[in-house]
């Protein structure tokens, strides 16, 4: 497996002088790396300790704006600093930027030096120790998948974003020959990841043309969030470098299939999985059964959580693999969770809910207090269902649009017990800012279709 550095070998490395540049970096609630360069010398004297950011950082949208509404942080309140703590933990080469390292941080308050509360990373550790008071241990593992174009972000950004043409003219799910040709781009991903220290297991073709998947082996939860936002960082910068566009926007097109982060989750206890029951059906424990129940019940209540924006809810389509309904069955990609492993210990859960814009700290801790509430309160799980779930009409629905699952979160009597009232509304405004910004704007289709006709 590899590894990660310490902060004696960064020490060592910066002596000799082949490290000169460390990134501190955090999450943001978009799950984007945020932060700051550091003299390496610097870093390791003194800034090791801590720095700070500005507290707007968690407070903004995609587009960097600082929206009103926030009980954080605001005008008012004179937008102050927080600390960014280094989890020398996390301390990795980056084998992509010549002489560089980064550092994963987390978020406190500037006064108390305590967990912000509504940091994503914060967030996920709180439901780890959750779980861990309860004897149990979450393995999680997200699947990366997105679209590689032929220009460079840059290029398409002046183009303004039409004409996007993808990398390859085809689909190209499983597609060596395919595939090959864009290795110039892959191969450095798997390897500069590998050599970071992240446990990668392989790239493919997706489902359509100049679509790719990254995947990344399981492991403990806070460790697969981490990975999953270095990864997405680095396959931005990685293609950049190859004079090619990444893009993570699950549904860039109403023709193409989406993009989505499928999450396989499963609970462990002193290197045993507790999911794995050889004598029951599909090799379910009872455990397993719990956390499952609760995973679906309340999987209306944390969509936000798995589709944070207005273009997330394009991807959810019958037909196109992206799932429509909260349900189980076992290896059917047509239900919003699927049982994979059936009968052996690799036996684990796949919610295919997520898309590839999803932040995997938020994602990961909602989905870890369903499965809590479910083993709490011994909640049955429903039969697997079977055939096509896209015509079950009597499976639940996902919540469709951005607005639906506003008010889902917003109402959500689970969540506020398991995250808090500050938390929940917190990231209750966020989504509804990203609804006002998409209702004030007009839409190249809206032009198209009534600018004469009308």
């Amino acid at each position: 497996m590899p590894k990660t550095m310490t902060f004696d070998d960064l020490k060592i490395r910066v002596a000799e002088q082949t490290v000169d540049t460390v990134l501190a970096c955090f999450v943001d609630m978009q799950g984007r790396l945020m932060g700051k360069r550091f003299h390496a010398v610097n870093f390791v004297e003194t800034s090791f300790e801590e720095t700070h950011c500005c507290n707007y950082l968690l407070a903004t949208d995609l587009e960097m704006a600082t929206p009103d509404g926030y009980a954080s942080t605001s005008w008012e309140t004179g937008y102050g600093d927080y600390v960014m703590k280094p989890d020398l933990a996390t301390i990795r080469p980056v084998p992509w930027l010549e002489g560089t390292v980064m550092v994963l941080c987390d978020i406190l308050d500037h006064h108390d030096h305590l967990p912000v509360p509504h940091s994503p990373r914060a967030i996920l550790k709180k439901q780890i120790a959750r779980l861990e008071a309860l004897g149990f241990e979450a393995k999680m593992a997200t699947e990366l998948e997105f679209f590689l174009f032929a220009q460079t972000h840059d290029e398409i950004r002046k183009n303004g974003f039409r004409s996007l043409e993808p990398i390859s003219g085809y689909n190209e799910d499983y597609h060596i020959l395919q595939t090959t040709k864009e290795e110039g781009i892959m191969r450095p991903i798997r390897n500069h990841l590998f050599d970071a220290g992240l446990p990668i297991e392989n790239t493919k073709g997706e489902a359509e043309a100049g679509q790719e998947e990254l995947n990344i082996r399981y492991s403990a939860a806070l460790d697969c969030a981490d990975y999953h936002s270095i990864a997405k960082h680095a396959v931005k910068e990685i293609a950049w470098q190859n004079g090619h566009a990444a893009s993570f926007l699950p549904k860039w097109h109403k023709d193409r299939v989406g993009s989505s982060s499928h999450v396989h989750q499963s609970l462990w206890k002193d290197g045993e999985p507790l999911f794995f029951d050889k004598s029951a059906k599909h090799g379910m424990s009872e455990l397993m059964s719990h956390y499952m129940a609760g995973l679906i019940a309340y999987a209306p209540d944390y969509t936000y959580f798995l589709a944070p924006y207005i273009n997330s809810y394009k991807r959810f389509s019958k037909g196109t693999f992206a799932p429509t309904k909260t349900v189980w069955s076992v290896d059917n990609r047509t239900a919003g969770f699927r049982l994979c492993g059936e009968g052996t210990k690799g036996v684990r859960v796949e919610c295919r809910i997520g898309g590839s814009d999803l932040n995997p700290y938020l994602a990961q801790a909602v989905m870890l207090a369903a499965g809590i509430k479910g083993i709490e309160d011994k909640m049955e799980l429903a039969p697997a269902t079977t055939g096509d779930v896209y015509e079950d009409a009597k499976a639940a629905d996902i919540p469709q649009t951005l607005r639906a699952a506003i008010v889902t979160l917003r109402d959500s009597a689970f969540l506020r017990e398991a995250l808090g009232d500050d938390v929940v509304d917190h990231y209750t405004r966020a989504g509804e800012w990203e609804q006002e910004e998409f209702d004030r704007t007009v839409t190249d289709w809206e032009i198209a279709r009534g600018f004469e006709r009308a």
